[in-house]
């Protein structure tokens, strides 16, 4: 099935952004800006994952 790769792909996606986020927010000053935009792309990750594991 050609979801898996992908699911796979995905799941390693996220946990990069996790760390990412963390990386991010454990900085003296962190930008505000810069974790929006690593949150709503781990969001988007993780909707798509949802979608292939539901098989819609």
């Amino acid at each position: 099935m050609m979801q898996q790769p992908r699911l796979r792909s995905l799941q390693e996606r996220h946990a990069t952004l996790e760390r990412q986020i963390a990386e991010e927010g454990n900085r003296p000053q962190p930008d505000p800006g810069a974790l929006s935009r690593l949150k709503r792309a781990k969001l988007r990750l993780k909707e798509e994952m949802h979608r292939l594991s539901a098989g819609r």
